[in-house]
Parts: structure tokens; C-alpha cells; sequence
């Protein structure tokens, strides 16, 4: 009997948990919907609660809570017995992308994890994959800088706040871009940050330079401004006023900066403007935004 008693402390042979989701995708400011399927172990329990959470990784930090909801209190399971407990856990607005036209951005992890809280021992579940999906307006951000011919660098969650910005959870998402073919002279590589709230997205573009002096624009978009025609135009004028700005005070540095791979001449931005003048943004060929976003080979962000 007291040996039972310290497997119950440890938690085995007690209940056990599996969450499945009704879908792998979300959006900020949205739900993660699905069902959580308890388990009786081989006695009866009293679960105290069942807290779900939203995980993602920060670097250098190891994983964080973005936000923990109780889905249910107080149950009792007997021994043997399967429950289902139903899912409903929001998403909030300041979510960092995980997912960019339906392919894992690589780089991000963002999963749901599952515990159970039972009287005299713990079930921690284990973290199921989610994909969080841009905002339109943020989808118009990624699209304007690829068909300038910005190349997706990398992507990672920093610990901390933005200086001046109302954000609500302590991290923040860093999207890292190589340069553009007519700004590889003038800039090293291009940081995106999207701040989001209900009524739309804060836009923060980092461009970093090559004599140490980092040149900063911070924009905001109204949610039902995202379906303008003209991203490519104002995103390339966010661009060029932050760069011309920063040449103005430290002066221009060296052509010799570019991505790895770089082709010279017209890139992808120029192609696209010659080609489809007055496209409204998103409505860019599914392959030319692949191109600038994906590498061949990558294919999962996990691991």
C-alpha cells in the first residue's frame, strides 16, 4: 500500500493525456480549437485542472508560455475511464508567424502542450504541432518584400519588449531578410518585427548597416488596410526613407554586401514590377513568394 502510494506522488499508473486539434493552423487574434482525451489510469483520480498552453521556443531561453487556459476543473475520471473535454484556447494578437503560404517558416516552433493537474501527481502531455498563419495585413508585408527580391534569411523569438511599443507578451518575433538586389549596397540584411492588437499591426523594420549604426522605421496598419493594391510601393518607400535617412547622418557603406547566392541584375522585385505593374499584393505566383521565402530541402521546422 505504500508503495502504491509513492507510484500515486510519481504519478504512475495515474490518468494520462493526448490533445487532438480540429486544425493544425491558426491566426492571431483567433482560437486553437480541438478536443483533450483523458485517459483513466488503473485507479480512480480527481484531476484538479486541465491547463493547455501555447508554447513557443525563445532564443536563448528554451521554451515559453505564450499564453495557459484552463479548459476544464475539477473532474473525476475512474480507473479505465475515457473522457473528452472540449478545446478552446485563443491566440493572442502578438503570436509570433510560424507558417508562410502553408509551408512551417523555418526556424519557429509553436505547439500546444496539454497538463493535468491530478491530486497526488502530474501528467504533462506532450507538445502538438500548430501553425500560426499571418494576418492579411501581415501576409501584404511578406509578399511587398518579396516581390522586391528580399530573400527570407532566418526567423527566432527574442526575449524582451520593443521600446515604445504596448506589447502584452515579453517576447517578441524576429523575421531576418537578406537584401534586395537594388539595396545590396546599402544595407546588410533587413529585421521585420509585426506587433499586432485588434485594430491592426504595428510594423517594425530594422535595417542593419555596416558601420554599426542601425537604421529603425516603425509603421502601423489598420487591419481593413490590407487589401490595398499598392504594398510593394509603400514598403519600398518605408525602405528607401529609412536607408536614405541613414546615408544622409553615416554615409553609404561598401557594394560588396549581398545574400549568399545573390544574382546579379534585375531580381525578383524588378520582375515582378515589369510584369504585373498594379497587382494587388498577395496575388503574386505561389512560386516566385516560395522562392524568396524557402530554400529547397526545407521542409519542417521541428526537431
Amino acid at each position: 500500500m505504500v508503495f502504491k502510494r509513492m507510484l500515486a506522488a510519481l504519478g504512475v499508473g495515474g490518468p494520462s493525456v493526448d490533445t487532438v486539434l480540429d486544425h493544425p493552423v491558426a491566426r492571431p487574434g483567433g482560437f486553437v480549437e480541438g478536443q483533450v482525451h483523458i485517459r483513466g489510469g488503473d485507479r480512480e483520480a480527481q484531476i484538479d485542472r486541465v491547463l493547455v498552453s501555447l508554447i513557443t521556443r525563445v532564443k536563448s531561453a528554451g521554451d515559453q508560455q505564450l499564453v495557459t487556459f484552463p479548459a476544464a476543473e475539477r473532474l473525476r475520471v475512474a480507473a479505465g475511464e475515457d473522457l473528452a473535454v472540449p478545446l478552446r484556447l485563443p491566440v493572442p494578437w502578438e503570436t509570433p508567424i510560424t507558417t508562410v503560404y502553408g509551408r512551417p517558416l523555418t526556424g519557429m516552433v509553436m505547439g500546444v502542450r496539454t497538463e493535468l493537474e491530478v491530486t497526488g501527481g502530474r501528467d504533462r502531455g506532450d507538445l502538438d504541432p500548430v501553425g500560426i498563419e499571418p494576418l492579411p495585413a501581415q501576409q501584404r508585408i511578406l509578399d511587398a518584400l518579396s516581390e522586391l527580391g528580399f530573400r527570407f534569411k532566418s526567423a527566432d523569438v527574442e526575449p524582451g519588449v520593443i521600446h515604445g511599443l504596448p506589447q502584452q507578451l515579453p517576447v517578441f518575433q524576429e523575421i531576418e531578410f537578406w537584401p534586395a538586389p537594388q539595396y545590396a549596397g546599402r544595407v546588410n540584411e533587413v529585421e521585420l518585427t509585426f506587433v499586432a492588437d485588434p485594430r491592426g499591426v504595428e510594423v517594425v523594420l530594422e535595417l542593419d548597416k555596416r558601420r554599426g549604426h542601425d537604421a529603425y522605421s516603425r509603421f502601423a496598419i489598420a487591419h481593413d488596410d490590407a487589401g490595398r493594391p499598392d504594398w510593394t510601393r509603400v514598403v519600398d518607400g518605408w525602405i528607401r526613407e529609412a536607408t536614405d535617412r541613414h546615408v544622409a547622418v553615416y554615409g553609404a557603406p561598401g557594394p560588396e554586401y549581398g545574400y549568399p547566392g545573390h544574382r546579379r541584375g534585375p531580381g525578383i522585385g524588378t520582375a515582378v514590377a515589369a510584369g504585373a505593374a498594379g497587382v494587388v499584393g498577395g496575388m503574386v505566383a505561389g512560386e516566385l513568394i516560395e522562392e524568396a521565402f524557402f530554400d529547397e530541402g526545407d521542409e519542417d521546422f521541428f526537431g
